[in-house]
């Protein structure tokens, strides 16, 4: 190990025991498997891999949700449970180390999804508070569960709407998703047998069509995409050209992605919208309206939180809110954090347990730390 624990640690986990969380370790060494699907594109490129003597396909962890997930799931500890962590975490960086310590707090199983969301954000802010004192802090909010409203409200297809939410959180890929749509691009030429099974829709055969080819060059299935989402990702492809959105449709997706205006400002802007599109969104507004409620209570800096409606995390597992924490006019983030409702019932939880956490760069504010007069 070459990374150092950081100096905040102890006023970082005695923050955390006033905050009702049981501390947790996890293994370093974790399954890759679980990161591999869930993780999202960008995670699943900075994962070191290795192998155990049993040939099972390990990495070194490279963040604490999943793990913290597992253990939970294993533990077969009841909920709701809150559970802090701080420890390192690792993965490829172009900037900074590959080993650097984490802190954060995965919430399981609170059925009062407002409360818990405006809880996370009140204490990950309440962290940066502590350890950057006068330091003047920028939220920005996103919304998994209004985009994909807005998507299913404006009759995309199933495909399409698939695409968009794996997109939403790349800026690039958002902004590439929008152009095909737009402008849906030409048939890609394709092998005959794998022509043949896209165009019968037939995921089995192509899966195995895919895995039998991989295992003749020598490829690992487990060190990327598997066959099964490679074949399903060529059967949407296809099903994607054959899409085009009207321009009604498409501007008022342009119009959506285009809101940013204060959280106190945001709920009133999203019915506006709703209204002038026609489109119906009602139960998704009122779970963000709560929410903003909640955060509201917790007397968080009104002027210093945004919603964006294009905002969202690089992780595929979120599923509703998604917010980041920086330094006022910083360019990186300090914390990020979401809520993945459905990622416990993906890793093996017999029943579902919605979840809500944040995970903080504890580098990033020793960086702050050092340059603050």
């Amino acid at each position: 190990m070459t990374s150092r624990t950081p100096a905040i640690s102890t006023d970082i986990t005695n923050l955390f025991a006033t905050r009702n969380t049981h501390a947790v370790e996890v293994a370093i060494l974790q399954p890759a498997d679980p990161f591999l699907d869930m993780a999202g594109e960008d995670l699943r490129r900075r994962i070191f891999l290795t192998e155990s003597e049993t040939g099972q396909t390990l990495c070194l962890r490279p963040e604490f949700t999943i793990p913290v997930c597992l253990d939970h799931i294993s533990s077969q500890a009841g909920t709701p449970r809150r559970y802090s962590y701080l420890g390192e975490v690792f993965r490829q960086r172009r900037e900074g180390g590959n080993e650097f310590f984490q802190a954060g707090i995965e919430d399981l199983g609170d059925r009062d999804t407002a409360g818990a969301d405006a809880r996370s954000v009140a204490d990950a802010h309440a962290l940066l508070s502590l350890v950057l004192p006068g330091q003047a802090l920028a939220i920005t909010l996103g919304d998994q569960t209004i985009f994909e409203a807005v998507l299913a409200a404006l009759g995309l297809p199933r495909g399409w709407r698939m695409r968009l939410a794996r997109a939403f959180g790349s800026a690039p890929m958002l902004e590439a998703a929008l152009a095909d749509l737009a402008n849906p691009p030409r048939n890609s030429q394709l092998s005959g047998p794998v022509a043949a099974l896209v165009l019968d829709g037939d995921l089995d055969g192509l899966s195995a069509h895919i895995a039998s080819g991989m295992e003749e060059a020598g490829l690992s299935a487990s060190a990327g995409r598997s066959p099964s989402d490679i074949a399903r990702r060529l059967i949407e492809k296809a099903e994607l050209r054959s899409v085009r959105l009207s321009s009604e449709a498409f501007s008022a997706l342009k119009d959506f992605l285009a809101i940013d205006v204060p959280l106190d400002r945001a709920a009133q802007a999203l019915e506006t919208f709703a209204t002038d599109a026609g489109l119906s969104l009602d139960v998704a507004l009122e779970k963000f309206a709560a929410r903003a409620k909640a955060i509201e209570a917790h007397g968080l800096p009104a002027d210093k939180i945004r919603y964006d409606a294009a905002f969202g995390r690089p992780l595929d597992y979120y599923t509703g809110l998604v917010f980041e924490i920086a330094a006022d006019n910083g360019d990186r983030p300090l914390v990020g954090g979401g809520r993945y409702d459905r990622l416990l019932t993906l890793l093996g939880a017999k029943t579902p347990i919605p979840g809500v956490g944040f995970s903080v760069w504890l580098d990033r504010i020793e960086a702050l730390r050092e340059t603050a007069p």
